[in-house]
């Protein structure tokens, strides 16, 4: 298993980035509450890992923290919640957050979060409220500030709305109805899992 990897962030684009380590390029998927906090192209991170192996494709995720990554693992354990419907849950609630719903049964904030029925919420809560793991407070070294425009804004925040499981028709409609003038990829990401949320 491969448990982290440190390297120079190479390209971002929501919610996937190219990581040189070493001369070796990993391409790692990441929950956007990890994304948000990836340093600038150029700059040194290192992100805890969990690498999925299916006979189809070899898939590496990347989190900021031991608690994203051990809650990751805990949500694909889930019957019927696969590495994107995780990655969806983490981009939309922290891990704290989620903690909260699973201990108050909160399913109705569960379902607002893309790709997240009555069911699978009911079944998310019934399967983990014993078993949750615990949320360690390290995070790691790297994590910069927030990265710089990229060129098409509101085109990268619908790409990663869809990669996170979004309806392509409800991920435009989501982004093009916030206001752009001046905004990153990311503070549109944010503002529309957050309208999405409400």
């Amino acid at each position: 298993m491969i448990g982290f990897l440190r390297g120079l962030v190479v390209a971002k684009k929501p919610p996937s980035l190219l990581l040189d380590v070493r001369g070796v390029g990993y391409e790692i998927d990441t929950p956007m509450s990890t994304f948000y906090k990836l340093p600038d192209i150029g700059e040194e991170v290192m992100l805890y890992t969990h690498l999925a192996i299916r006979e189809d494709a070899h898939s590496l995720f990347g989190f900021v923290s031991e608690a994203e990554r051990a809650l990751f693992r805990s949500l694909i354990r889930v019957s019927g919640v696969g590495a994107k419907l995780a990655l969806a849950i983490l981009s939309g609630l922290s891990a704290e957050e989620f903690h909260r719903c699973v201990e108050a049964q909160d399913a109705a904030r569960l379902v607002r979060l893309p790709g997240v029925g009555k069911k699978t919420a009911e079944r998310l809560i019934i399967e983990l409220r014993d078993r949750l793991p615990e949320l360690p407070t390290v995070h790691l070294p790297g994590a910069g500030t927030l990265p710089a425009p990229a060129a098409s804004p509101v085109d990268d925040a619908v790409s990663a709305l869809i990669a996170l499981g979004f309806k392509p028709q409800d991920a435009s409609s989501l982004v093009r109805g916030l206001p752009s003038e001046g905004k990153t990829s990311e503070d549109l990401i944010r503002s529309a899992l957050q309208a999405a949320a409400k």
